[in-house]
């Protein structure tokens, strides 16, 4: 008995035929693989991790809290004074099966930022991701700030901001993401904004030299800087300072905050991974 030799043309038939009979069907040699929707499922990219965001119960903080929800973090929320608007968003993120906790603490303070991160490691065991978001926006020209509004804005701006990225750096695992949020401010330099840049502009150098501090344990740190995004921060100061934004934005809109998650989703991910010590402006163009 002699094995039968199959000409090209004989193959390709086979081929489309075992096509034709479906997924099902179609294997090497034609033998059946059985199909089912627990085959090979595709795990949501933070399964199994956790992430914290600080000032995170509106904007910017908020989508993107609930942006790591949805990619599979468990997420600790933060706020300042807005309590019910951070239990808000834990039902939010519990409501379509996520796991999230929420808990007051002033970044300015150390001690409230160790005790923040120490809710978050007794209650998901650790933490992956971190979001230092939390700001305070306070514009003006040189004569007429306050130095109320400025040391505000040191206090949580730059104090803050470092607070949250030394526990990070003591704390989140091998392979983790740290990012600060700055502002595309700090390369438009409009006037009235000196002061706020400057904070923002130190947020910058932080990302740059901790990603080299933490070199070898795998982790990325990262600064984004978003433009005029639609939030309460932004029109708290008046239609006026928004006069034209918008027009001025190639994309013509404003950014909203899940443009900004949307970008810190993807530097939390595989996709973003070999981006490192750097700023990502996100602006719509507006340059």
């Amino acid at each position: 008995m002699t094995d039968t030799i199959k000409t090209p043309d004989a193959a390709r038939r086979t081929f489309l035929a075992l096509a034709a009979a479906g997924p099902a069907t179609l294997a090497f040699g034609g033998a059946a693989l059985p199909q089912t929707a627990e085959t090979n499922p595709a795990p949501r990219p933070g399964t199994g991790r956790a992430a914290i965001v600080t000032g995170s119960s509106r904007g910017i903080g908020a989508a993107t809290a609930k942006r790591l929800a949805r990619d599979g973090y468990a997420v600790t929320v933060n706020c300042l004074v807005n309590t019910d608007l951070a239990a808000q968003v834990v039902a939010e993120i519990e409501a379509e099966g996520g796991r999230a906790i929420w808990r007051q603490a002033d970044v300015a303070d150390p001690e409230a930022v160790r005790a923040l991160f120490a809710a978050n490691n007794e209650a998901f065991g650790g933490v992956d991701v971190i979001v230092s978001n939390a700001g305070i926006f306070n514009a003006g020209p040189f004569a007429e700030m306050t130095d109320a509004a400025f040391d505000r804005m040191i206090a949580t701006n730059v104090k803050g901001g470092f607070n949250t990225l030394r526990e990070a750096a003591r704390h989140v695992r091998d392979g983790g993401r740290i990012i600060t949020l700055s502002s595309g401010i700090v390369r438009q330099t409009p006037p009235g904004g000196a002061a706020y840049a400057g904070t923002k502009a130190d947020l910058q150098i932080y990302a740059r030299v901790l990603a080299k501090e933490v070199a070898g344990r795998d982790i990325r740190v990262n600064a984004v800087a978003p433009g005029a995004v639609d939030t309460e921060l932004l029109w708290q100061h008046g239609e006026e300072l928004l006069e034209g934004v918008a027009e001025a934005t190639p994309l013509r809109r404003l950014g909203q905050p899940e443009d900004i998650a949307n970008v810190i989703a993807v530097l939390c991910s595989d996709s973003g991974a070999w981006v490192n010590g750097e700023t990502v402006y996100a602006n719509g163009g507006l340059n």
